[in-house]
């Protein structure tokens, strides 16, 4: 189900000076939520669309848990994350919201278990290694069911994160044969060079021959801060956006 994109009346709870620190204030993050909400909405206009196509999955990479919380109260119901041990550990501190919890980093093999036993969404389905970390076990014959995106590298960068379009295809393949990931469709970053809207284009394009194989797998995960209204302009159904609406990033820790 699409995140509702409007900004209820309801004030965020007193419980977050660590997020209110880094994000500028309970007021300042509010009002960067309401500005990007506005901004998703006009660009579905624009488009042609319903806002209600639209998952809104706000970043919060580095963020304390604080800041997610006051992000909840504020109507937020789909969080992303990019670290392993660092979305594990809020997903455990704030089970009590019931956010969707999405996991955007790249995943090493090795603790694909450990993430779906968590995350909701995984969105970086790259390597065969990864995907094949998710099919059943002796040790967990009945595991979790997540859904999933296949990552697509639009770049000619064989370093970067995704499959090369020409072996999207098989990837497909591969996770529908695990049974334990329910295949939602292809996710991608535009590459830094280049225009936005032509890489989504190009994503666009290999979403529909994604249906052909699976129907179902309908989704595109694409558009950040700075290029949502491109993405959603190609189509675009899940918008993974942070520093817009949490403000700078603390340091890594």
């Amino acid at each position: 189900m699409a995140a509702d994109l409007r900004l209820p009346s309801a004030s965020s709870p007193d419980d977050g000076r660590e997020a209110r620190a880094v994000s500028g204030g309970d007021d300042a993050l509010a009002t960067r939520l309401a500005t990007v909400r506005g901004s998703i909405a006009d660009a579905a206009r624009v488009a042609g669309r319903s806002v209600d196509e639209l998952t809104l999955v706000v970043v919060t990479k580095y963020h304390p848990a604080s800041l997610v919380r006051d992000l909840a109260a504020l109507g937020v119901t789909d969080v992303g994350e990019n670290r392993h041990q660092e979305a594990q550990a809020k997903a455990a501190e704030l089970a009590d919201l019931g956010l969707t919890w999405h996991f955007v980093g790249q995943l090493q093999s090795k603790k694909a278990r450990q993430v779906r036993r968590y995350a909701d969404v995984v969105h970086s389905l790259d390597r065969d290694s990864v995907v094949d970390a998710f099919a059943p076990t002796e040790a967990e014959p009945d595991p979790r069911v997540v859904d999933g995106f296949v990552q697509v590298n639009l770049t000619d960068d064989p370093g970067r994160g995704g499959v090369q379009p020409d072996a999207v295809e098989a990837m497909v393949e591969r996770v529908l044969a695990t049974g334990t990931v329910r295949l939602r469709g292809v996710m991608a970053v535009a590459p830094l060079e280049g225009s936005p809207r032509a890489a989504f284009a190009r994503l666009r394009t290999i979403s529909e021959r994604v249906a052909s194989l699976a129907p179902g797998a309908t989704d595109i995960s694409a558009g950040m801060s700075g290029d949502h209204a491109e993405a959603i302009a190609e189509g675009a159904t899940h918008l993974r956006i942070g520093t817009a609406i949490t403000g700078n990033r603390p340091v890594a820790p």
